[in-house]
């Protein structure tokens, strides 16, 4: 890997892992579009480090109140009902089943799920699914004519069933073009949160799940193609990126709604099956690098 494809992918892993739109999805097909190897699981699991750090300091003020309630709640029973510690627990708690699918499909995850044709079906999919749920959310918050404006959930009402929902979502993003934050999004605003407390609840999951699998794939880092000096390039890239993202996406979802994510998810995966279709694009375009 050249640092010029260092420097791109980790520009796309920054733009791309915070909004519904999936990173994995997008790192692998900027790499068959320019003709570069797919640069694999684990330099997708390495760099996503890089913004996971961007989440740590956006959210340092959130993330340090939680760790000092939940540690305090191991010793101390009346702090076991503060919302801060139970929020340390979901968060362990959501973090399970990706853990367990993740090491269960390592194979699939690193071969047949990175099939070109598969990532343009998830991309139109959840694209589909993100619109509806954007959709409902939208009505609650509006109202109309004929209905009255509902009350959406924010984390202080969140539990373990909700907890474990939203962990099987973000579980289902460990298959490309699904995304991380569009799947626990959607499962949010599907089970009545708002826009703001799926995304914050979102991000706050990612963390473990995400500094573990880069972890994990530290020992394939230099393996094929791909060196460690390239891969630490991009990681730095995908922080600073990472960062401008976050700030900004939490911000426009506070006013705006999903929809333009939806289009460009289905625009984008009705594009991939026609070049597919053309020849234009082999599905495996990519997969030959070692």
């Amino acid at each position: 890997m050249s640092w010029f494809e260092s420097f791109v992918l980790g520009l796309v892993q920054g733009l791309t892992e915070f909004l519904p739109i999936s990173s994995s999805a997008h790192l692998r097909l900027a790499a068959a579009f320019a003709g570069w190897h797919d640069p694999g699981a684990a330099f997708t699991a390495i760099t996503q480090i890089g913004t996971e750090a961007a989440v740590l300091i956006y959210f340092r003020k959130d993330i340090a109140r939680i760790l000092s309630a939940w540690f305090r709640s191991l010793t101390n029973a009346s702090m076991r009902s503060d919302h801060d510690a139970k929020m340390g627990w979901l968060v362990i708690i959501g973090s399970i089943p990706i853990g367990v699918l993740g090491v269960t499909f390592k194979d699939q995850i690193e071969g047949p799920f990175r099939d070109l044709r598969l990532i343009a079906t998830t991309l139109i999919v959840l694209g589909i699914v993100l619109g509806v749920a954007d959709r409902l959310a939208a009505r609650d918050e509006t109202g109309g004519k004929h209905r009255a404006i509902k009350e959406r959930k924010t984390l202080k009402e969140l539990g373990v069933r909700d907890g474990l929902i939203f962990g099987f979502c973000q579980a289902m993003a460990l298959v490309p073009g699904v995304s991380r934050s569009g799947a626990t999004i959607s499962g949010g605003l599907l089970m009545g949160y708002t826009r703001e407390a799926a995304a914050r609840y979102s991000f706050l999951l990612a963390v473990p799940a995400v500094l573990a699998s880069g972890v994990f794939e530290l020992k394939d880092a230099g393996e094929g193609h791909v060196s460690w000096p390239p891969t630490i390039f991009a990681t730095i890239i995908a922080f600073a990126v990472g960062y401008a993202v976050i700030a900004w996406f939490m911000k426009f979802i506070t006013t705006k709604s999903f929809m333009p994510f939806v289009i460009y998810r289905v625009v984008l995966g009705i594009a991939l099956f026609v070049l597919i279709a053309a020849g234009v694009l082999s599905p495996h375009a990519g997969e030959s690098a070692g």
